[in-house]
């Protein structure tokens, strides 16, 4: 029970109240005419009070009390309210674009890790990577055959090619010094002369480069165009593996466990890269985020288990941790417990945490009905004291109150009472200051 709700409990009482005063008042002024003809029809005045105390000195009203004790603290319950988040929701998509092809899911389906979702067309990056597999078959080849060097068959016939330079040279030579011999005596022209010479000098050269060929047979492939060739294979190889990639890419896996949430998209839509093809949400180990105050937040230990209320049932739920930045909008801090993996609950839905807190104050424990309520929303309660007129009964007394805190059926007040009071607890709508009164001692537990 609420303390908003004692205006209304008091209101009922107040109202039953009237009634059984107007009776009263009734029999009073019966009982007055009675005894003013008795009185030799004189007037004889009785006030409300004074009819009330001789009544109750004839017969005192008997009502249940207790004996207040002082209670330092008091422990109250608050609720907070929260959701319950997923881990992970994933808005799952291709990072490039392309036909979509296939679609392998439907919403609501669960899915593990590494499942095949959606595929999109790869015919034209497949042409692509066959061309490339086969210039790198030619390029490897050309490197095996650098490698390996030149074949005896080529040195044996780079070797016989510079002994035939070498004996059309000699050949040239000995012709070269017959016709200097015939010029220098006048038989033939020095253009005769001169064309023996040049032909001689050209077949110097071929010899030459003749014998640089068949050296570099012998001698082998020169590491730079080993290096080189090496080179272009591996340029193919990663041209290659990158298209492998791409194509891989174009098949799209779930990137973790969950339940496929929405699909946004059908069979032969051109995607871009980026766009959204299904959103996949983690429902294992679902957690709950719950705003609560500072100092609240400061009391909460990472670890430590808590119930919480979601769906009407109750689940046990570890402080997982306590996010350190305060909200500038509700002045709370987030507090995130994970649930166990056996609940079965839905992102978004309602968690509500309950927190007990022992607060210090002191006060006295009163039932609700032993409250009295006064003018300008004042409360009051009726305490029973002896009676300083007549030692052997009791009276009541009026003493104000202030409402602390309502918990069930019994408030904390403070006001005009101490320990030991004797506070009337049921039937107050019956009491008036001063009545006479005989009690009964119930106990309360504070």
């Amino acid at each position: 029970m609420n303390q908003q709700s004692i205006p209304e409990i008091l209101e009922q009482k107040q109202s039953f109240v009237l009634k059984r005063w107007q009776i009263v008042l009734a029999g009073l002024l019966i009982l007055v005419a009675g005894v003013g003809i008795g009185k030799f029809n004189g007037k004889f005045e009785l006030d409300n009070n004074s009819s009330v105390q001789a009544q109750t000195k004839a017969r005192p009203l008997p009502v249940k009390t207790t004996k207040i004790q002082l209670a330092t603290n008091y422990q109250t319950a608050q609720n907070y309210t929260g959701e319950v988040v997923a881990n992970r929701t994933s808005e799952v998509g291709f990072e490039g674009g392309g036909k979509l092809v296939e679609i392998l899911v439907d919403e609501g389906d669960r899915v593990s890790k590494g499942t095949v979702l959606a595929k999109l067309d790869t015919a034209n990056l497949e042409a692509q990577r066959r061309s490339l597999v086969a210039q790198k078959a030619q390029a490897e080849a050309r490197l095996v055959e650098l490698k390996n060097g030149a074949r005896r068959e080529q040195i044996s016939a780079a070797r016989a090619n510079v002994r035939d330079l070498e004996k059309q040279l000699k050949l040239e030579r000995i012709k070269r010094d017959r016709r200097k011999f015939l010029y220098k005596e006048g038989a033939i022209s020095k253009e005769q002369f001169d064309e023996v010479a040049f032909n001689s000098q050209a077949l110097a050269e071929r010899l030459n480069n003749a014998r640089s060929s068949l050296e570099e047979l012998q001698n082998g492939t020169r590491y730079e165009q080993k290096a080189g060739q090496q080179a272009v294979v591996e340029q193919l190889s990663a041209e290659i593996n990158n298209l492998d990639i791409t194509i891989a890419k174009s098949t799209l896996k779930a990137p973790f466990s969950g339940t496929v949430g929405q699909r946004s998209v059908d069979e032969g839509t051109v995607v871009n890269a980026g766009t959204s093809i299904i959103r996949l949400v983690e429902d294992i180990r679902p957690e709950v985020k719950i705003g609560v105050p500072i100092d609240v937040a400061r009391k909460l230990v990472s670890g430590s288990q808590k119930e919480l209320d979601i769906g009407g049932k109750t689940y046990s739920a570890r402080v997982k941790s306590i996010l350190p930045e305060v909200d500038v909008a509700t002045r709370t801090r987030t507090v995130i417990l994970q649930l166990p993996s056996s609940a079965r609950v839905s992102p978004r839905e309602i968690a509500r945490f309950k927190i007990t807190q022992n607060v210090p104050i002191e006060g006295y424990w009163l039932p609700i009905t032993a409250l009295v309520k006064g003018d300008r929303g004042l409360w009051s309660c009726y305490g029973v004291v002896e009676n300083k007129d007549n030692p052997n009964s009791y009276q009541v007394e009026r003493r104000l109150v202030e409402v602390l805190e309502t918990n069930g059926k019994r408030v904390l007040v403070r006001g005009t009472i101490k320990a030991g009071d004797a506070i009337v607890t049921e039937g107050t709508q019956r009491l008036v200051p001063g009545q006479l009164v005989s009690k009964d001692f119930n106990s309360i537990n504070n």
